[in-house]
């Protein structure tokens, strides 16, 4: 039988009695491992190798798992320092609890929602108690890390489900090929193999020098495996961001763009945002230490938003009687709504003095320091916008959307009353998500207070909204956790397979 040479040197290394892995196969027949797999699809073909395939699943622990394997699982931490406080015998405060147990930022929530899993104890009331049954027993999670680490096999499936879903460990899977010779590639060795020098290009040389006419070229096997190839691909979401600035833009809208880090004057105080609101605390914002404040702002704009927060506007107004402090309103912080842009606008500091009527748009990053959760992330894309006209009414506003969301095939809007500092009339949108059936929120909107608008110059009327642009996906396509979409647990499968909808 004739043979090309890297043919023979595979069927000769390939075994009767035992499988041989491609990898094993190709270091046996001193070939490439591409190469190899090649051959033995071409030698399968020809009845003289079986090719069988299994699938084998890879667990790697993740830069957190290897953390928490070298520390202790965070609620384990929680409970052995709650234990040595006493908490055995008595309910101990939780703040003297965390603070020995080490545990800091994102580490507390995930250390109380596991330690009441695992009935580890019990919170209440701002203390904790131990199970003290719970003192000698082995942590599933924690010996599977160990074992994981150690290369030891993990059988238990939902112990390694739990690892997964706290990003702790990664699982892949990838198929092995293994070679065996047929009765037919046996006989075929016995007789005996003339090898065959073949050639897999045509060369200009070969052109030149009429050698092409005595050569045998190699057989081009158009069913032969390829190398997988994943290609680059402007990402679903910025598709769909790009799509919202088209709609925006075709029902007249103009785009505004800003910072990023603007102060808080900006940010909150200019929206009739009281200093003293719960959402303006470190908690929830994500301040600058350097710089910590802004050099320059308007001294008129400063005093007229002042004597709003202090006196309301009007002769009727109302203000919040608390204190208000410029320099709070300097600080600078990441901005967690683009309403920022929209004071600068309606200001005239961003393009001059505005004259109604106006329409305009943002679809840019916001940031919040909000805990983690299929609907929340640390940073999103909001869908801010504005109208400025006269006589505008809650039934204009909720006409643009009802316009704006057809756009993306949905149609089952509903609206919900709602209270927002620099708007009244104020409500929420839902929509019912595609795969859940679940309401899911989609954004916020209402008509501008005169307590924001006189101090800005404003006379007209305006209409504002912010929407979430990770929302309108889940709306759109199914998604069931934005995570899955947006940020560093993005699932790349998900990603690559999904194609934008028109």
């Amino acid at each position: 039988m004739k043979l090309e040479r890297t043919q023979a040197a595979v069927l000769e290394a390939a075994a009767r009695d035992e499988p041989k892995r491609i990898e094993t196969l190709a270091t046996d027949a001193e070939l490439a491992s591409a190469t190899t797999r090649q051959v033995a699809l071409e030698l399968a073909e020809r009845g003289l190798l079986d090719i069988s395939e299994e699938t084998h699943e890879d667990i790697s622990i993740t830069e957190e798992g290897q953390a928490y394997l070298d520390r202790g699982l965070p609620e384990r931490r929680l409970y052995e320092a709650a234990r040595n406080a006493g908490a055995d015998v008595d309910a101990v405060q939780m703040g003297r609890v965390i603070g020995n147990a080490d545990l800091e930022g994102a580490e507390v929530d995930i250390a109380l929602s596991n330690f009441a899993r695992k009935e580890y104890g019990w919170i209440a009331e701002g203390a904790i108690e131990v199970n003290t049954e719970a003192a000698d027993e082995a942590d599933e999670e924690a010996t599977a890390l160990a074992a994981i680490a150690s290369g030891e096999a993990v059988a238990e499936a939902a112990v390694l489900d739990r690892l997964e879903q706290r990003n702790l460990i990664e699982r892949t899977e990838r198929t092995i090929r293994s070679v065996t010779l047929t009765p037919e590639g046996a006989d075929a060795l016995t007789a005996g193999i003339e090898v065959t020098e073949t050639v897999d290009r045509l060369t200009p040389e070969m052109l030149t020098s009429g050698e092409w006419r005595d050569v045998e070229f190699t057989e081009y096997n158009v069913a032969a495996e390829a190398e997988e190839i994943q290609g680059g691909k402007e990402h679903i979401l910025r598709q769909t961001a790009n799509r919202v600035k088209d709609v925006l833009v075709g029902m007249g809208f103009e785009e505004m763009e800003g910072p990023h880090v603007d102060a808080d004057f900006w940010i909150n105080d200019c929206l009739f945002m009281p200093q003293d609101h719960p959402a303006r605390t470190h908690w929830d914002r994500f301040a600058l230490s350097n710089p910590e404040d802004i050099d320059e702002l308007p001294t008129d704009l400063v005093e007229r938003v002042r004597d709003a927060h202090l006196n309301g506007v009007g002769e009727d107004g109302e203000g919040y009687h608390s204190p208000w402090d410029e320099d709070f309103a300097r600080h600078l912080a990441l901005r967690g709504h683009t309403t920022s842009l929209s004071a600068r606008h309606l200001a005239g500091e961003a393009m001059g003095d505005l004259e109604p009527p106006q329409r305009f748009f943002s679809v840019e990053k916001v940031y919040r320091n909000d805990t983690l959760d299929p609907t929340h992330l640390l940073e999103f894309f909001q869908i801010e916008g504005w109208v400025m006209a006269e006589d505008l009414s809650v039934r204009d506003l909720m006409g643009t959307f009802t316009e704006f969301y057809e756009r993306f095939g949905i149609t089952d809007l509903e609206f919900k009353p709602h209270y927002n500092p620099y708007t009244e009339p104020s409500f929420e949108l839902f929509g019912t998500h595609p795969e859940t059936g679940e309401i899911v929120e989609v954004g916020n909107s209402g008509i501008f207070r005169p307590e924001m608008l006189e101090p800005l110059g404003v006379e007209s009327d305006v209409m504002a909204w912010g929407l979430s642009l990770e929302r309108l996906l889940m709306l759109m396509y199914g998604f069931e956790d934005i995570r899955d979409v947006h940020g560093t647990m993005s699932d790349l499968e998900l990603l690559r397979d999904t194609e934008m909808l028109v």
